[in-house]
């Protein structure tokens, strides 16, 4: 397996996203995702990445469960931030609060029923809180021998600049795709920039668009009822048909390249950057072996700047999340 670098820390050029296998698409299926991810081990597609807010928790059980008797063959890369009530799933706030964040820690060790976490990333920054304050608790962590490294998930350039200079900062992680190129952009830097500087690894989620990249999905009614992509301004009314044209021109590109469509969405992040690691979710073994083929795909310039001119940044149709959820978001 090709190996990248997230600042000091070494794992996989891809990893695997385990959220879905507990919530937001649908029905799960346990032995189903603990087979997905002994597969993906199997692979060496060994960063495997959870938070406590999904399910919530339930999802740190699951990985905790998968992984026992492999401990020293994985990744793991965990999250907090986003507060939930099991009582009351729908509700959430934001808290980078230092008690917050170590007491979180300890949770999550226990779930995952591990003795240190590889990758401990603040999921959302706290607008209350001010980040070196997060990040100095994160560290604290580090000396305590509970984390091995730090990360970031939707922060902004400027936040990224802050945090590192408080701590190193192994990796940001935001969504970022062919539908979602917020990163490459920003007054006077985006967060790519930042990263590329600092020495800082990007993890890519949702590098599919959230499944829509694949080709797979033709209809809103494609979706489980539960599935909150029903409620995702991308995958509604007109916003729906617009994206399906843009999936048009992958699909007849990755034809010309004898790949899938998702495996071309993956092999265009490859190769954005060295330092970029997507970490598509899956919860099923047949698409994370297809996710897996991507890293056959070689891409030329040709193909760069072909996909560039179809698929150029803001031509997705629609916010990626719902207002609300955008209005958490660090920018």
């Amino acid at each position: 397996m090709k190996q990248r670098m997230l600042g000091q820390l070494q794992v996989p050029a891809l990893g695997l996203g385990c959220m879905g296998m507990s919530e937001f698409y649908g029905p799960g299926d346990e032995a189903e995702s603990i087979a997905t991810i002994h597969r993906s081990i199997e692979l060496g597609i060994t960063l495997l990445d959870t938070a406590d807010m999904y399910g919530p928790f339930k999802n740190e059980e699951l990985v905790g469960r998968a992984i026992r008797g492999m401990r020293d063959r994985v990744i793991v890369a965990t999250k907090c931030g986003i507060v939930r009530d099991p009582s009351n799933p729908t509700k959430r706030s934001i808290s980078g609060k230092p008690e917050y964040i170590k007491s979180s820690c300890d949770g999550s060790l226990r779930r995952l029923g591990i003795d240190v976490i590889d990758l401990y990333q603040l999921h959302r920054v706290d607008p209350e809180t001010p980040i070196e304050d997060s990040v100095g608790a994160l560290a604290d962590l580090i000396k305590a021998g509970k984390v091995r490294a730090i990360g970031l998930s939707e922060a902004s350039a400027q936040t990224l600049r802050k945090a590192h200079a408080i701590h190193p900062i192994s990796s940001v992680q935001s969504e970022y795709s062919l539908w979602t190129r917020d990163p490459e952009e920003g007054e006077p830097e985006g967060v790519l920039d930042v990263c590329r500087e600092l020495g800082i690894g990007f993890l890519a989620y949702s590098p599919l668009g959230r499944g829509f990249l694949t080709g797979q999905i033709k209809s809103p009614d494609d979706f489980a009822a539960d599935d909150f992509r029903r409620y995702s301004p991308r995958f509604q009314g007109e916003n729906f048909q617009k994206n399906l044209e843009l999936v048009a021109h992958i699909q007849t590109l990755a034809k010309t390249k004898g790949c899938t469509p998702g495996q071309l969405a993956l092999a265009w992040l490859l190769a954005r950057e060295p330092f970029i690691v997507p970490i598509p979710g899956t919860k099923r073994r047949k698409y994370l072996e297809e996710n897996a083929g991507a890293l056959s795909v070689e891409l030329t310039a040709a193909d760069l700047a072909r996909i560039d001119e179809l698929l150029p940044p803001g031509a997705a149709s629609g916010a990626r999340y719902p207002q609300a959820a955008m209005s958490s978001l660090n920018r």
